[in-house]
């Protein structure tokens, strides 16, 4: 029986070793220089025309931010807090796939990958609580504002 089943086993080995074969030769498979200086130029090309759009959205955003006062003031510290978390996720983007073209193999580029997305997670986290609160505060405060006028409005009438 011990026998059978190592025949059955050396045979199943034996059909999948060009597959192992191949995957292996796939994890140390050298990427060429000119395509990593390819895709390195790509995202820095990117990179610098995201910083230009950063740029022109900033000079909007603080004509915006002159021109009115208030409440719409909030919405465009919102509106800058939103572009620069944009920006900042492009600009991690590029440089991730910098990093990325760098990978000298499957595995560094796997290890690389992995990194970013572990990265990006926290980021997201922290950008959550980060507008959880500001909400909150922002609740609040309206809460407040309406109470104090509604006291106004009473005490006025009353």
């Amino acid at each position: 029986m011990t026998t059978e089943t190592n025949s059955v086993l050396n045979t199943v080995k034996d059909a999948f070793a060009p597959v192992t074969e191949a995957f292996t030769k796939l994890q140390n498979m050298e990427v060429p220089e000119a395509a990593r200086e390819f895709v390195k130029k790509q995202a820095e090309t990117a990179k610098v025309r995201a910083a230009d759009i950063h740029a022109g959205s900033e000079k909007v955003t603080a004509a915006i931010e002159t021109a009115v006062a208030g409440s719409v003031s909030e919405a465009a510290k919102i509106s800058r807090n939103i572009q620069d978390a944009l920006y900042q996720d492009a600009e991690a983007f590029f440089a991730g796939i910098g990093q990325l073209a760098s990978a000298k193999s499957f595995n560094e580029a796997v290890q690389i990958q992995s990194d970013m997305v572990r990265a990006r997670g926290e980021v997201f986290v922290s950008r959550a609580k980060a507008s959880s609160e500001y909400l909150g505060k922002l609740v609040a405060d309206g809460a407040r504002t309406a109470q104090d006028n509604f006291s106004k409005v009473y005490t006025k009438t009353a």
